[in-house]
């Protein structure tokens, strides 16, 4: 311990033994103050506080004692922080109680912002120096005394965090509700919907029960004559045969449109499980807009029975168009994040930045429940425009509360597979005019170029020469799955990882895969044609525009879907020593090490990870 920090001990104990005295000859003790301002420079705040608040109030730098022994022992718990970590205790002490609080004479950041009004002067401390003291019983809590929001600045935060309401339609009618007629298809307030698990409205309807999540205007050019509006969402019925009808919103119009729902169709095939009425499956059915009003595009529409039915659904129909008219290249779809014990927060960086350089331009995910680190990763990807983040949640009956709802995502695989589907295909409808290509990507996988190709664009380049000639618009095009396991069982000897990546990288590592890719088509990952696609399963496409899908495998010496896993997926695991005992050395990724590495790195510093 350094000559300087002995002596900022001793003057604690000074004023400690004076502070002792002075309240055992009864005499009245407003503050006394202590300052190791040397030393708290020299040391990583985020440590002493963390330490101090095991024995305080967790909301804030304080630590309340109900007597003299307690704050006896707080203060030579202090010492004791001071002596081993070299910390800067600036503390203030009242006895009306008492009160330790840590005086600002350094930044904190924007969660440790002074919380009393200046009642005493500077007091001047044995060094010279000086600092704040806070009656804390007399002093003024800073609270929000911020005039309300006005309705349109309160809609616009209501339509960011529920993006599937028509909140900013139904403000601007101002109570003036279109309608069939006084009793017939009325407009329905947001007040009356049939909400469900936050992000969901319901229909009970004469054969069943609809979840709806969300509607979407598809005009796209391959669409046979007319415009249709698409939702999505969830029905407790494998062939629904109920008639319903859609009311369709516009503004300007002082009535609904009708029109009937023309099919519905499943998000799943029924081999996989779970085919039987009562469980929930995913749908996506559709309405055609009548010829008169093809020119316009629905403000919300409301799914009802019968076509003067009071709805007691309404979602905003979702058109989202490229700024500037032009289309975007490639975006990525993650489906619902569900990490809420397991820190993936490094790794995700990796991969963001990863993606970014292969030709991402957009990273659309979404969170059922994530660890906080991962949540601060995504916020600040969110600030630099890369990634955008929705919340969602299950409907129905299923389990949305922490923690259960983790447990029977892993228990219950299918429904998993199945509610996996609506963020994937939302994600889908919400993008499909603003980007070319849409790849599903779980946060353990990665598209990688190779050969002469570098980045997603000069794959898809050469990719459409070699197509050229066939005369195909195809819907899709899929990449061979194979491992890159956390370990390897090899023979060989020179299986080193690369000295010159630093170890927290963990894709970057791992540069051994095994031997054999599995076989085509299965656990393939793809580049989604958004003019063709119509649903996807998060392999495929299932349903497609204007005829069958057709997709064009890409050859594995161009490219392949890189899948960084400590085992095989269950399906595989009777054959996974088989992928394990035979690789080979794959270092493709290293071609993009020097930008990717100082990215993260830089990344990573200003999340304070470091």
């Amino acid at each position: 311990m350094t000559e300087g920090i002995i002596n900022k001990g001793l003057k604690l104990l000074e004023q400690y033994h004076r502070l002792v005295a002075q309240l055992e000859e009864g005499a009245g003790v407003d503050a006394v103050y202590m300052d190791f301002a040397k030393a708290f420079n020299k040391v990583d705040q985020g440590v002493f506080f963390r330490k101090l608040r095991l024995f305080g109030d967790e909301a804030g730098p304080y630590i309340q004692v109900e007597s003299v022994q307690a704050l006896l022992r707080v203060a030579d718990m202090v010492l004791r922080l001071v002596r081993r970590l070299q910390v800067q205790a600036a503390l203030v002490v009242s006895y009306t109680p008492f009160l330790i609080r840590y005086s600002r004479t350094t930044n904190f950041g924007p969660s440790y912002t002074e919380s009393g009004r200046l009642l005493l002067q500077k007091v001047n401390t044995t060094d010279g120096s000086s600092s704040k003291i806070y009656n804390l019983i007399l002093a003024k809590p800073l609270v929000d005394n911020s005039p309300s929001l006005p309705d349109s600045e309160y809609a616009k935060i209501l339509q960011s965090e529920i993006p599937n309401l028509p909140i900013r339609y139904w403000q601007s009618l101002n109570n003036k509700f279109p309608a069939k007629n006084a009793t017939c298809a009325i407009f329905p307030s947001l007040i009356d919907l049939q909400f469900n698990n936050v992000y969901w409205q319901t229909l009970k309807t004469s054969n069943g029960t609809f979840h709806l999540y969300g509607a979407y205007y598809d005009n796209r050019t391959l669409l046979a004559m007319e415009p249709v509006v698409r939702m999505l969402g969830m029905i407790n019925r494998i062939e629904p045969t109920v008639q319903t009808i859609c009311q369709l919103w516009f503004d300007g119009l002082e009535a609904p449109v009708f029109a009937e729902v023309s099919k519905y169709q499943l998000v799943w095939v029924k081999e996989w499980g779970n085919h039987k009425n009562g469980l929930f499956q995913p749908y996506l059915w559709s309405c055609k807009i009548p010829v008169d009003y093809r020119h316009l595009v629905p403000e919300s529409v409301s799914l009802v029975e019968k076509p003067c039915d009071m709805a007691v659904t309404n979602l905003m129909v979702i058109n989202n168009l490229p700024e500037g008219g032009k289309k975007g290249e490639f975006a990525v779809c993650v489906k619902g994040l569900d990490f809420p014990k397991e820190d993936l927060s490094v790794r995700l960086v990796e991969w963001f930045e990863t993606l970014r350089h292969l030709g991402a331009e957009k990273i659309f995910l979404y969170e059922l429940e994530v660890h906080p680190n991962i949540t601060k990763v995504l916020n600040y990807y969110k600030k630099l425009g890369l990634v955008e983040v929705t919340s969602i949640t299950l409907p129905g009956y299923q389990p949305n509360i922490k923690g259960i709802r983790h447990m029977y995502l892993m228990k219950r695989i299918t429904n998993k597979y199945q509610n996996e589907l609506i963020p994937y295909n939302d994600c889908l409808y919400k993008n499909m005019n603003k980007f070319k290509f849409i790849a599903l990507l779980d946060i353990d996988e990665i598209i990688m170029p190779k050969g002469s190709n570098m980045l997603w664009k000069d794959l898809m380049e050469k990719i459409k020469e070699t197509a050229q000639g066939q005369n195909i618009e195809y819907s899709s095009y899929d990449f061979r799955n194979v491992y890159f396991f956390d370990t390897l069982k090899s023979r060989n000897a020179d299986h080193a990882r690369p000295n010159d990546i630093p170890h927290y990288m963990h894709m970057f590592q791992h540069v051994y895969r095994a031997m054999n890719h599995t076989p085509p088509g299965h656990y393939i990952k793809c580049f989604h044609n958004t003019e063709r696609v119509m649903t996807l399963h998060n392999h495929y496409p299932l349903a497609c525009i204007g005829g069958g899908c057709l997709s064009y495998s890409v050859d594995t010496d161009d490219a392949q879907l890189q899948h960084y896993r400590a085992d095989c997926v269950a399906e595989l695991m009777s054959k996974c020593d088989g992928f394990k005992n035979f690789n080979v050395r794959d270092d493709a990724i290293l071609r993009h090490k020097v930008p990717i590495i100082s990215r993260v790195i830089d990344s990573l510093s200003t999340l304070g990870f470091f």
